[in-house]
Order: C-alpha cells, then sequence, then structure tokens
C-alpha cells in the first residue's frame, strides 16, 4: 500500500508543476505581448508626431512657393503656368506621402503579426 500511495502522490504532483510551469509560460507570454503592444503604441505616437511635423513644414514650403510665383505673376499666363507648376508639386507631395504611409502600413503590419505569433519584435 505505500508503494500505491507514493505512485498517487508522485503522479499527482507531477501535473501541479507542470501546470505551474504552464501558467508561468503563459504569464511571461501575456507579460511580452503587453510590452510589445505598448512598445509599438509608442512608436506609432513618434511616427503620428513626426509625420505631422514634417506635412506641416511641406505644407508651409508649398504655400509659400505659391505666394512667391503669385507675387512674381505679371500676366494670365504667368498665373496659368505658376498654378500648373504648384499643382504639380502638391500632387508629387501627395505621391510620396501616400507612398510613405503605404510603406509604414505594411511595417506595421509585418510587426503586429510578429507581436501577435509570439516572437521578439526585434
Amino acid at each position: 500500500m505505500t508503494l500505491m500511495s507514493a505512485r498517487a502522490a508522485f503522479s499527482s504532483h507531477q501535473p501541479v508543476e507542470n501546470a505551474e510551469a504552464e501558467a508561468v509560460q503563459l504569464n511571461r507570454s501575456a507579460l511580452q505581448f503587453v510590452l510589445g503592444a505598448q512598445a509599438v503604441i509608442f512608436e506609432e505616437l513618434v511616427f503620428l508626431s513626426e509625420e505631422m511635423q514634417e506635412r506641416a513644414r511641406t505644407e508651409v514650403h508649398l504655400f509659400n512657393e505659391f505666394v512667391m510665383k503669385m507675387a512674381g505673376a505679371h500676366s494670365v499666363k504667368d498665373v496659368r503656368m505658376m498654378c500648373l507648376e504648384c499643382g504639380e508639386h502638391q500632387l508629387d507631395f501627395f505621391r510620396r506621402d501616400t507612398e510613405r504611409l503605404f510603406r509604414h502600413s505594411q511595417r506595421m503590419i509585418a510587426t503586429t503579426s510578429k507581436l501577435i505569433n509570439g516572437r521578439p519584435l526585434n
């Protein structure tokens, strides 16, 4: 009977130890996920602030260019050419901005999938 009770005691402790190890691993994984999500959110806030500053600088530059060209225009033909050039610059800015946001979106999708799959972010 003592052999039976020793086996029962051993087998009853092993699942508890495995459960404790699994709980520790789950807690560690959850902590890594939360810290990773926090890092991603912080990076997004930094990216947003930098993008807003860059966009504001570019818009001010384009507006200054428009004003200078408008002041230098002396005829309807000059105004027409100035509007065409400024429109092209605005479209070019919009294209570059869209491409940059698309690349950022691709990077964020990759980062989020790494975070969800439990792989390290770096």
